[in-house]
């Protein structure tokens, strides 16, 4: 692990305990002469001292909501510099529960992989696949594999599989890589209204094998892509399953989570490399090119592609319930674990019928390279790291191994639960040793 030289971390804001109400004492036995009397003027005080009583009472700390979202007003609190796209459809009720800017023209970086399957699989079963294209799809949409992508794109005619999914699926925001970069498919420019028509077309109206075998693949996605990017954030962090998800990432350097991330060669944007020219599908993309500094032309001409783009995308709670598609892009230079807290928050804001949100506090870390173990101590097994910066769900917190940064000593570590580890607390951003508010383990 890096430690950062100086403490340099964020301050963790503590909430005091609002003042309680003084109770008023009751009123004693009045003549009731004047209480007739005084019986308009006592409801009219009554009235008023209700609403003011309303006004100034404390708002008490509410309990993790383990609950499903109730059908509230849309409330997606998109954070400072992030530019987003949103959309939430809710199947039950047929009607969108939140929508911003959600005809937006985005690149798609790893989303697009969506059509690339549907592309392979239309008039076709999965079963009737040859084996080499059902691993592409499957390692595609689990792992989200860019040399399968790549293979796929070369194999079934590169921009013209985006012209086919358009027509046959009714798509108003999407449009092939721009002219000047024709084999870079992660460049599709896609809308979130457009990415809600997809799912809504896997769920409704795709072949039962295609639907259960797409689908089925999303709800597998692994913690870890094959580019060592961890790919569990939106959705994924926000809400317990069932979900299923397909996310996106373009324009980062690190992601974390696996060894070879950790190595300090940074990974090639996703969806940015060109196939080679023999795509066999286990040569890896070629080196990217230079990332344009202006906006796109030829059929994206709304598509930034340099600023950092991160985008999550799938199905939420029992039966499918929700269709969620959040696209953003970030400020230049933005990292990958800011941009990830920062989808996280506007995920977690937003108003997701049918889904269930994990239990524990959100709280920032800093230092790279941070582990996270299978038990609290620097002897046990290393179970993932994290991205560096990334805000993670604390479950609760316990002692362990006394770990040593200078001028920092803590024996407190942090359970991770949707990690299935512990951290030491030294990496947290909290005041204290021990966080406050967290309970024991």
């Amino acid at each position: 692990m890096t430690p950062l030289t100086s403490r340099g971390r964020a301050r963790a804001e503590r909430r005091h305990p609002s003042p309680r109400l003084r109770a008023s004492a009751p009123a004693g036995p009045a003549d009731a002469r004047r209480r007739g009397r005084a019986t308009r003027a006592g409801l009219l005080t009554a009235a008023l001292a209700a609403l003011l009583a309303t006004a100034a009472a404390p708002t008490a700390t509410a309990a993790p909501d383990t609950s499903p979202s109730p059908p509230a007003v849309a409330q997606a609190e998109v954070p400072a510099g992030v530019t987003a796209g949103v959309a939430v459809f809710d199947r039950q009720t047929g009607t969108f529960t939140e929508q911003v800017n959600s005809a937006g023209q985005f690149r798609s970086a790893s989303v697009v992989k969506l059509l690339l399957a549907l592309d392979v699989l239309w008039g076709r079963t999965p079963e009737s696949l040859p084996a080499a294209d059902r691993t592409r799809i499957d390692t595609m949409l689990r792992s989200s594999n860019d040399a399968a992508a790549s293979t796929i794109w070369a194999n079934n005619g590169g921009g013209a599989i985006i012209d086919r999914m358009v027509a046959r699926l009714g798509l108003t925001d999407t449009a092939r890589p721009p002219a000047t970069h024709p084999g870079y498919w992660g460049y599709t420019a896609m809308s979130a209204r457009d990415t809600v028509r997809i799912y809504r077309y896997l769920l409704d109206s795709a072949p039962a094998p295609v639907r259960d075998y797409v689908l089925g693949n999303l709800r597998q996605s692994t913690r870890c892509a094959s580019d060592g990017y961890d790919q569990h954030f939106g959705i994924a962090g926000s809400f317990n399953r069932p979900w299923a998800v397909k996310q996106g990432w373009s324009g980062f350097t690190s992601g974390g989570c696996t060894p070879a991330a950790a190595t300090g060669t940074a990974p090639a944007a996703k969806g940015t490399a060109a196939p080679t020219a023999a795509a066999t599908g286990t040569a890896a993309p070629t080196a990217k090119a230079a990332a344009p500094t202006a906006r796109a032309g030829a059929g994206a001409a709304a598509v930034d592609l340099s600023r950092p783009a991160l985008h999550t995308t799938g199905l939420v709670g029992p039966g499918d319930r929700a269709i969620v598609a959040v696209l953003t892009l970030h400020p230049t230079g933005t990292t990958y674990g800011k941009a990830y807290t920062d989808v996280g928050r506007l995920t977690r804001s937003l108003n997701v019928p049918g889904a269930t949100r994990p239990a524990g506090t959100w709280i920032g870390t800093w230092g790279s390279g941070v582990r996270v173990r299978a038990q609290a101590s620097t002897d046990s097994a290393a179970i993932t790291t994290l991205p560096a910066g990334v805000e993670v769900l604390v479950g609760c917190q316990k002692r362990g191994q006394q770990v040593s940064v200078p001028p920092y000593v803590n024996d407190w570590w942090a359970h991770l639960p949707q990690l299935g580890g512990y951290m030491t607390n030294i990496y947290l951003s909290s005041p204290d040793n021990q966080v406050p508010g967290v309970p024991v383990c």
